[in-house]
This record gives structure tokens, C-alpha cells and sequence, in this order.
């Protein structure tokens, strides 16, 4: 009876934890015209350092443009739709109900390989809703900085001054509003803004006192970690020698522990769930100053990821870690598929024993067509030390002048459609792009040089030059 009695109850408890679960979940139903057949898709944002996603969601739009997701949502917080490599933003709160339209790609953007973003179109959306809220202030920080951004460096006073009366009558207009989200939203909102202020703006310390002292750390809201991310940017060359010297020796130490004390005490890194984010932030940019101490600070990384007392900080340096070592010089290069015309396959083990130049190039680019004859040059000085391979994105041989511009290309080439993996793995945004990976699959340089100067007069002659001499020896 006693058991029989607890199976009840136990029923009972399991039927209102299913019911409280589904209370918080997020109807989104949208249309997407443009897409109908394709994969669509909502990323979760894990943390806004590295800005690293995670998909929660996926579906198919239907034959009548529609499709529709059902989150998990207990907060508020920002979620990423993609679909054909297109993206769009949407803020969520709980049980909520959302009606929008995916657009395509606007015409007159540019393509970029990576995706373009579009913006949501929302249906009957409730004056108490998030998005409601934040796109209401947005629009009106974009009228102000239309308004007023052209006169910080003529009227520098004129613009303090209307920048303190725009704060104000938003402050005041939002003073009743219960939602936290929002109201951190709209602080640190305009404490990006202070940023562009000329007069009476308050100095670092101050800034931190009124911004960040007595304020919880928002990991899931994107005003506050986007301030948080630029006030502590570039902090090595800020400290004074003595905290130099001890975060220096930190690293070489490979120790978090010791890091974390030398960090403690810079006066706005009082916080320690700042301080450990902060210092995450700070080993990021030490990685790419030089080789030295790589290792050092990847191994203060995994244990961060690992022991961290704050869950969220364990998630951003697992991050941090990872990005890091995403085509970096001496990382493993991404394993790649490329099939020729013929159909023969092509593979990074295909090319052991040479370097790999890959070019990543778009016919329609006038910028790319000036490069091909500078690259045939190069082609011809160093064909027995590295391999040549241009990728294109497909739809663009379509005309004479395209195919013309091809067919000068004497190495080997591979059309990849959009959502080619390659492109992807190699992060190219615009074209040309090129990497350079050595003899053994290793990342050598990415982006590497092209064959014409960059802002230091560099091209890649000088690095295809040294690995002649370098085979020559061996030879």
C-alpha cells in the first residue's frame, strides 16, 4: 500500500515537473520562402568571448515556407537562426510565442563565404516582449549617434552634453520596467557609449566603479560581456613593471594560482569571477605575441577549463583554448575533400613530402584576376618545392570572362559549392585568401601572404624562397 502510494506520488511529482518544463518552453514558428527544402537552425551562444555556438535545434522549412522550433527557455537570452549560411539574432524569454520571417540575403550585400547576416521580420510582437524592448532602444541609440556622432570632434562639449540629456531621458523612460535583462541591456548600452565621449568622461577607475564594482557578472547578456570583453582588452602594456614581471612569471610557470594573485592586485580586477575572465581574456592575446610560452599558457587554459570555481569560466576557457588552437602555425591543418571535375578526389595527405599554397579565389573579384599573373610567376620559380591549388565558390564560371579567367589558372582547381566544408574548417570570409601548410599537414601561416605587398611590403616570395634553399640542402 505504502509503495503503491509512492508510485502516485511520484507520478504526480514527474506529471508537474513536465508540465513546469513545458510552461517555460518557446514556440518559434517563422517562414522562410528563400529556403524551402533547406536545413534551418538555432545556435545557443556558450559565451560571448569567444563567441562560440552550440545548435539546440534543427528542422526542414516545409513546402509552404514554414517551420517552427520548440526551446527550453527558463531565461532570457540570445539565439542564433542560420539557415543556408545566413544568419539572424532573436532574443527569447520564457513561454513565450514567436511569429517571424527569415528574408534572404539583401542583393546589395556583398557575399561573403561565411554567410550574410539578415534581419528577422517579428509578427504581432507584445510591447512586453525582450525583442520588443531592445530593437525599441536600439533604434533610438541609432538616432541619437545619426544625430549627434558627427559633432564629438567639432563640439566636443555640445556632445557630452547631449549624450548625458539622451542617457537621462532613456533612464527615465525605462525607470518602471521590471525586467533585469533589459535594464542591464540599456546600462551597458550606454557604458559602450561612454566610450566615444571626449569631455568629463570618467577615467578608467571611475568607469569600473560605476560600471562593473557592484554589478553581477551577465554571462548570457551581450551588452555586459561585450563591455566587460573591451574594458579589459590590451591590459599587458596598462599594468605597472612589478605586475608585468609577476604575470610574466605566472606564465612561465604554467601556474593559474600564481597568475590569479598577480592579477589581484590591479584595483579593478578586485573581483574574482572578473579577474579569472579577465585573465582568460589576457592569455588569448599573449598567444599570438609569440611561440615562446604557447604551451604555458594552454596548459593554464585546461586547467582553468577544468578547476575553475565558476562553471562559466570553465566553459570560456575551454573556448578560449579551442580558438586558439584553430589555425594556428604548428596546429594539425583541418583534414579537407576537394573533387576535380573528373570526379578524382583530393585529400591534405594527398600532398606529403610539399608545402600546400592553398588560394582561395573568386573569379568575379577584380582584386583576385590581378593576383593570378604575379601568382603564375611564383607557380613557375617554386612548382618543385610547393603545390598549388586554387578553390572557387561554385555559380561563378558561368560567363566567358569568368571561364577566361579560369582557364589561365595552369595548376589545379576545384569548384566548392557554398556550404562546402573546406570553407568552413579554413574560416574564409573574403577572397583571395590563402594558407600555406607545410610538407607534414601542418599549418605554416593562415592567412598567409599573397604574392603582392601587404602593409609591411611582405608577400610570400621571401617564405617560397627559403623553403627552396632549405629542400635544396637536404637535396
Amino acid at each position: 500500500m505504502i509503495k503503491f502510494i509512492f508510485l502516485i506520488a511520484f507520478s504526480i511529482g514527474l506529471s508537474f515537473l513536465s508540465f513546469g518544463q513545458k510552461e517555460k518552453s518557446t514556440i518559434i514558428t517563422g517562414y522562410a520562402p528563400a529556403y524551402i527544402g533547406k536545413s534551418i537552425e538555432i545556435y545557443r551562444i556558450q559565451d560571448y568571448l569567444t563567441l562560440s555556438e552550440e545548435l539546440i535545434a534543427s528542422t526542414i522549412v516545409k513546402k509552404d515556407s514554414t517551420f517552427q522550433f520548440e526551446i527550453t527557455a527558463p531565461k532570457n537570452e540570445k539565439l542564433i537562426i542560420r539557415s543556408n549560411k545566413n544568419k539572424a539574432f532573436l532574443y527569447i524569454q520564457p513561454k513565450a510565442k514567436y511569429e517571424v520571417l527569415f528574408p534572404e540575403k539583401d542583393k546589395y550585400d556583398p557575399f561573403r563565404p561565411s554567410g550574410n547576416s539578415v534581419e528577422l521580420t517579428f509578427f504581432s510582437l507584445d510591447s512586453n516582449d525582450i525583442n520588443y524592448k531592445i530593437l525599441g532602444f536600439d533604434r533610438w541609440v541609432d538616432d541619437f549617434i545619426g544625430n549627434f556622432y558627427y559633432s564629438k570632434n567639432s563640439k566636443p562639449i555640445e556632445f557630452a552634453k547631449e549624450l548625458d540629456t539622451f542617457k537621462l531621458n532613456a533612464e527615465k523612460a525605462y525607470k518602471n520596467d521590471t525586467s533585469t535583462f533589459f535594464k542591464t541591456y540599456v546600462k551597458f548600452t550606454f557604458a559602450s557609449m561612454d566610450e566615444i565621449q571626449n569631455v568629463g568622461t570618467r577615467n578608467k577607475y571611475e568607469k569600473h566603479d560605476f560600471y562593473l564594482k557592484h554589478s553581477p557578472v551577465y554571462y548570457e547578456n551581450d551588452a555586459y560581456m561585450q563591455y566587460l570583453s573591451k574594458f579589459y582588452e590590451n591590459q599587458m602594456p596598462r599594468f605597472n613593471v612589478e605586475t608585468a614581471a609577476r604575470v610574466n612569471l605566472a606564465i612561465e610557470k604554467s601556474s593559474p594560482t600564481l597568475l590569479m594573485k598577480a592579477l589581484g592586485g590591479e584595483y579593478t580586477l578586485i573581483n574574482m569571477r572578473i579577474r579569472e575572465i579577465a585573465m582568460i581574456k589576457l592569455l588569448s592575446e599573449e598567444f599570438y605575441k609569440g611561440a615562446d610560452y604557447q604551451n604555458n599558457i594552454l596548459t593554464i587554459l585546461d586547467s582553468v577549463s577544468k578547476h575553475s570555481m565558476f562553471k562559466n569560466d570553465e566553459i570560456i576557457a575551454k573556448n578560449t583554448s579551442n580558438r586558439l588552437l584553430e589555425l594556428v602555425p604548428g596546429a594539425k591543418s583541418p583534414e579537407f575533400s576537394l573533387t576535380a571535375l573528373d570526379g578524382t578526389i583530393t585529400n591534405l595527405s594527398s600532398f606529403n613530402g610539399k608545402h600546400l599554397y592553398l588560394h582561395f579565389y573568386n573569379p568575379l573579384s577584380e582584386n583576385c584576376n590581378t593576383e593570378i599573373p604575379l601568382l603564375k610567376k611564383l607557380q613557375e620559380t617554386y612548382k618543385n618545392d610547393v603545390v598549388f591549388i586554387t578553390i572557387y565558390p561554385s555559380n561563378t564560371n558561368t560567363t566567358e570572362e569568368t571561364k577566361k579567367s579560369l582557364s589561365a589558372i595552369p595548376w589545379n582547381k576545384f569548384e566548392v559549392k557554398d556550404n562546402d566544408p573546406i570553407l568552413k574548417k579554413f574560416k574564409i570570409e573574403n577572397y583571395p585568401y590563402y594558407v600555406l601548410i607545410d610538407q607534414i599537414g601542418y599549418i605554416v601561416s593562415s592567412p598567409a601572404l599573397g604574392p603582392q605587398p601587404n602593409g609591411q611590403y611582405e608577400t610570400i616570395d621571401k617564405t617560397f624562397f627559403f623553403i627552396h634553399e632549405i629542400n635544396s640542402k637536404k637535396n
